[in-house]
């Protein structure tokens, strides 16, 4: 790629522990950074990355052209609310720097629980503009996770330049989840 990645990026890959086989989602890709540094780990696994900008698709695809010629990327222009992958199954769905997961709590969370593969996870990662705002961050979305039916696995504080990040490790909360079945 060429590019220089962001300490936020190497972070969030780094905690993501990518496993040759790791079957990914991420929401928010922009041109496409973190998947070339999975991409780098990744055998028999993919990466399935989303970006509402056309314009960000498009120079993700020719920053990781290797990678979808491989197989290993997919890149879609849509948002995760239109996204067709209803099929598909994830065991690592995540995000750097997208706000909704915070803001909003009809984020698409209901949609990622449907994706997450048995034993999946979905982290989200946030490095805000100013350190005040961290822990408002992280308790928001935490929240709504939970109140999505998700479990808190992880809240992970990291010392970034120039404010600090914080990511949201979170599971299907099975006990919650199964008896809202029964």
């Amino acid at each position: 790629m060429g590019a220089t990645i962001a300490d936020r990026i190497r972070w969030a890959v780094d905690v993501l522990a990518i496993s040759p086989s790791d079957r990914l989602l991420e929401i928010g890709c922009g041109n496409g950074a973190a998947v070339a540094e999975i991409c780098r780990t990744l055998t028999n696994g993919s990466i399935t990355a989303l970006d509402r900008s056309v314009k960000m698709i498009r120079l993700a695809e020719k920053n990781n052209a290797e990678h979808v010629a491989s197989g290993k990327a997919r890149f879609l222009a849509v948002s995760l609310h239109e996204a067709d992958l209803a099929q598909s199954r994830f065991n690592k769905i995540f995000a750097v720097n997208v706000n909704q997961f915070w803001l909003d709590r009809d984020c698409g969370l209901d949609l990622m629980k449907q994706m997450l593969a048995p034993g999946g996870a979905v982290y989200v990662f946030n490095q805000p503009p100013a350190a005040s705002k961290l822990q408002l961050i992280a308790d928001r979305t935490a929240g709504h996770f939970i109140s999505a039916g998700f479990a808190i696995k992880h809240m992970i504080a990291h010392e970034l330049l120039p404010v600090p990040g914080v990511c949201i490790v979170a599971e299907v909360d099975e006990s919650k989840n199964g008896s809202e079945n029964e």
